[in-house]
């Protein structure tokens, strides 16, 4: 089995700052892709930011030069810096892991249960 367990979240003045960390365990044999998804209220669950297991990045446009996604192979970590934070962006964020558990299986995806993030003042 493979759990992703997600942190970081809460209530942040419009402006601020947080970081999310998500930490997956279990059977892992390697981990591939990681990422975070989120999902507004009243909206579809959209892509924030992707991570490769050689650190390339890739982010929405409304995430551009406002969060910073990264990770620690070492800890099975992904992390996600959010500044500048808007009402807009409030949300429960979501990580994602691509992970192959044995050598010979293929990779699956796994979710994080969520963590809410609300910017208001």
């Amino acid at each position: 089995q493979v759990q992703l367990v997600e942190s970081g979240g809460g209530l942040v003045q419009p402006g601020g700052s947080l970081k999310l960390s998500c930490v997956a365990s279990g059977t892992i044999f390697s981990i591939n892709a990681m990422g975070w998804y989120r999902q507004c209220p009243g909206k579809e669950r959209e892509l924030v930011a992707t991570i490769t297991t050689t650190s390339s990045t890739n982010y929405s446009d409304s995430a551009k030069g406002r969060f910073t996604i990264s990770r620690d192979n070492a800890k099975n970590t992904v992390y996600l810096q959010m500044n500048s934070l808007k009402p807009e962006d409030t949300a429960v964020y979501y990580c994602y892991a691509d992970i192959q558990q044995r050598r010979n299986l293929f990779s699956g995806r796994y979710w994080g249960q969520g963590t809410q993030v609300t910017a208001s003042s």
